[in-house]
């Protein structure tokens, strides 16, 4: 016997669910909840093996349907006969495998057997829709989710994250650099600030955005709507280089839902090249009892796609200690994800400091296994008018240091071969 919730909120398809439910020896209806927060609740009590909701049900979302899968039960999504084409697509992004359209409500009962009998894990957001030979009896076959609006295909770019240890030495000033030098070279560059202590990259290029990009890309992931709405959370500076602004307060970093950054890089490296500011932080703090987040999944988890790593150390006493430390740590997270190359930028190089380039290398050498050495000059002169005027490195002239970062972005060097 299967035993079933039910979340119909008075929907016209509610009266012939139950009588086909309740027909039928195989099923039985556990409830009739008032909402999705009500069916959360009585999910976890682990009496009943199958939800059968209205793909439009408020709160009903990646999380909820995570949520429920937890607690082993199943979702079946009733879709309105006007909305089959919408419906399928969003319950496909949300994760919810089994559909059936409010006229075929008489099917129901095999639909839910169906549901309860799949043991196999709910789709995910972020992974294609099942394919039609694991439909249900009475289900609609899956409808492809659309193409993402004027992005190609043909050329994907490459995911460069940048990090850093803490103490400021740089992350979102190279970061915007580097992005810049990639859009002057032709190359369609999308700059996230993914920093979960706090944005500053709008702040450094002068946007003035009364809705955080990052955010935006919360809400429409858990939705499942980020791939069809992926061109709103950006903020175009100019053809070729446009920016995903971060959170306008530290304290909101719990809104982004694992896996957002990630499905928001991997829709970023269809249409070119993508450039992460991250956080400093690695650690992988455990998750709260209230299901939020971890706060350093936002940098873990760009990492997890990167393609390359610029690891971002100031040249000072303090900041090479940091990043010789923070080079140990960065090692044991990308051995067990990505294995992107790394590169090491020491930034804020001045010969006041009393030790040269070669000796630098020979202590980054002992930390870690790098592909590069770059060293960045300290131009405090150019870096202040970059700020006060709202712009890029780049805007504000040629100097040595625009030149030295020209350097490094040479050494990333074009697109390679997708890894995946």
């Amino acid at each position: 016997m299967i035993v079933v919730l039910v979340v119909a909120a008075g929907a016209a398809w509610e009266s012939a669910a139950l009588a086909a439910l309740g027909a039928h020896t195989g099923t039985v209806v556990l409830k009739r909840c008032v909402d999705v927060d009500d069916l959360l609740a009585t999910a976890a009590s682990g009496q009943a093996q199958v939800a059968v909701v209205g793909v439009d049900a408020r709160g009903l979302d990646a999380t909820a349907v995570a949520r429920l899968d937890d607690h082993g039960v199943r979702v079946v999504a009733v879709l309105a006969d006007e909305q089959r084409e919408g419906g399928q697509v969003r319950a496909s992004r949300i994760g919810i495998a089994h559909v059936i359209p409010e006229s075929a409500a008489r099917a129901l009962p095999d639909v839910v057997l169906e549901a309860a009998a799949d043991s196999a894990p709910l789709a995910s957001p972020l992974t294609s829709p099942p394919g039609p030979d694991q439909q249900p009896p009475g289900a609609m076959p899956p409808m492809p989710p659309p193409s993402p609006p004027n992005q190609p295909t043909h050329q994907p770019g490459r995911v460069v994250v940048v990090w850093g240890p803490a103490g400021g030495p740089g992350r979102s000033t190279v970061s915007a650099a580097v992005a810049a030098e990639l859009a002057r070279r032709g190359r369609r560059t999308m700059l996230v600030d993914a920093d979960p202590y706090g944005g500053s990259i709008a702040q450094q290029l002068g946007i003035m955005d009364e809705v955080s990009g990052l955010l935006s890309v919360g809400r429409l992931a858990t939705s499942g709507q980020l791939e069809e709405r992926f061109n709103t959370v950006q903020r175009g500076l100019d053809s070729r280089l446009s920016v995903v602004t971060g959170l306008p307060r530290p304290d909101r970093w719990a809104e982004i839902r694992p896996g957002a950054i990630e499905h928001l890089l991997e829709l970023g490296r269809r249409q070119g090249d993508v450039v992460v500011d991250t956080g400093f932080s690695l650690e992988s703090d455990p998750n709260d009892l209230g299901g939020r987040p971890a706060r350093n999944q936002l940098t873990l988890g760009a990492l997890e796609v990167a393609d390359e790593v610029l690891v971002v150390g100031a040249a000072d006493p303090v900041g090479l200690s940091r990043l010789a430390r923070g080079l140990v740590d960065l090692r044991a997270i990308l051995d067990a994800a990505s294995q992107a190359p790394v590169r090491v930028v020491v930034n804020r190089m001045r010969p006041t400091l009393g030790w040269s380039e070669k000796d630098i290398g020979s202590m980054v050498a002992g930390f870690a296994r790098v592909v590069g050495l770059h060293f960045l000059p300290d131009d405090r002169p150019s870096v202040d008018r970059a700020l006060v005027s709202g712009r890029t490195l780049l805007e504000s002239g040629d100097t040595q240091l625009t030149r030295a970062v020209a350097g490094l972005v040479d050494a990333v060097g074009p697109p390679r071969a997708s890894r995946r």
